[in-house]
C-alpha cells in the first residue's frame, strides 16, 4: 500500500453539514416556549390591574403562608411515619414486611385526590366515635385532614427512597463498621445514613416539590391556600389573571427549592469531586 492509500485509509470521515433533525426539533420547541412566555407576560402587561392586586394580594399572601404550612407540616410528619416504615419494608419478618408493603402500596398507586376525599369525607362519617376518643377536634377542621392525608402519602414514597438510598450502600460499609465493634445503630447512624442522605436528597427534593404542587388539591375541601383563593378571587372577578399570577408563585417556588438542592448537593458532594 503506498503512502497516498494509507493516508486516504486514515483520514476522518466527512462532517455532516447543516443541522440534525434533533436539534431542529429542540430549538424548535424552546423558540415556541419562549413566544409562549413572552405571550403570557405582554397578556399580564396590557391587562395590568391594579384594584386587583390591591384587593387580593393579601389573602393571595395569606393562602401562600398556608400552603407552606401544609407541606412543611406534611413532610415533616410523613418523613417521621416514614421511619418505621422503611424498617418494616427491610425487616426480614414477613408479616411486617408483607404490612408495610401493602401500605406502601396502596398510597403510592391511589390518587393522592381520592385519598384526601377519603381522609376528609370519610372519617367524618365516624363522629359519634371520634368525639368518643377525643379525635374530632383534628378531624373536623379541613386543614388537618389535608396534613394528614398528605402526610400518609408522602410517608409511602419517603420510605421507599430512604429504603432505597440505605440499600445503594455497599454492603463492607456493615461489615467494616461491625469489624471496628460498633453497634448496628451507631453504624446507622454514623457509616450509612450519611452516605444514604447524598442518594436520597435528589429524590427528596422532588418529592417536595411533587408536594408544593399536590397541595393545591386541599382546595377542593375548603381550605383557603394559595390555590384556594385564587378560586375565590377568580369567582368573584371572572379575572384569568387570578390563576396566572398563582401559577408564577408556584413556578418561582419551585425553582428556588431546586436551586436550593442543587446548591446542596454541590456543598456535600464537594469532595467527591476532582
Amino acid at each position: 500500500m503506498s503512502i497516498s492509500q494509507a493516508i486516504a485509509v486514515e483520514r476522518p470521515p466527512p462532517q455532516a453539514r447543516g443541522w440534525p433533525r434533533a436539534r431542529i426539533v429542540g430549538y424548535s420547541l424552546v423558540c415556541l416556549w419562549i413566544l409562549f412566555g413572552l405571550g403570557i407576560l405582554a397578556y399580564l402587561v396590557h391587562a395590568w390591574n391594579g384594584e386587583f392586586f390591591a384587593k387580593y394580594a393579601p389573602a393571595y399572601l395569606r393562602g401562600l403562608g398556608t400552603t407552606l404550612a401544609l407541606v412543611t407540616t406534611s413532610m415533616i410528619a410523613g418523613a417521621i411515619l416514614s421511619l418505621p416504615v422503611t424498617y418494616a419494608r427491610m425487616s426480614k419478618n414477613r408479616i411486617l414486611s408483607g404490612l408495610a408493603y401493602c401500605y406502601v402500596y396502596f398510597f403510592r398507586g391511589t390518587p393522592l385526590l381520592a385519598q384526601t376525599y377519603l381522609v376528609y369525607y370519610g372519617i367524618g362519617s365516624f363522629r359519634p366515635q371520634l368525639e368518643t376518643v377525643g379525635l374530632w377536634w383534628f378531624f373536623r377542621e379541613a386543614f388537618y385532614c389535608g396534613v394528614f392525608a398528605f402526610s400518609l402519602n408522602t410517608a409511602a414514597y419517603q420510605a421507599e427512597i430512604l429504603r432505597g438510598a440505605i440499600e445503594s450502600v455497599p454492603r463492607g460499609q456493615w461489615e467494616g463498621a461491625a469489624s471496628l465493634g460498633l453497634h448496628k445503630l451507631e453504624t446507622l447512624r454514623k457509616v450509612i445514613l450519611p452516605q444514604a442522605f447524598v442518594v436520597a436528597l435528589r429524590p427528596y427534593g422532588n418529592e417536595l416539590v411533587l408536594m408544593i404542587k399536590a397541595s393545591a388539591i386541599v382546595a377542593i375541601i375548603t381550605v383557603y391556600d394559595l390555590m384556594g383563593n385564587a378560586k375565590l378571587a377568580y369567582a368573584n372577578s371572572f379575572d384569568i389573571q387570578a390563576y396566572i399570577w398563582v401559577a408564577i408563585v408556584y413556578l418561582v417556588m419551585v425553582e428556588i427549592l431546586r436551586h436550593g438542592v442543587e446548591w446542596i448537593e454541590r456543598r456535600i458532594t464537594i469532595h467527591l469531586k476532582r
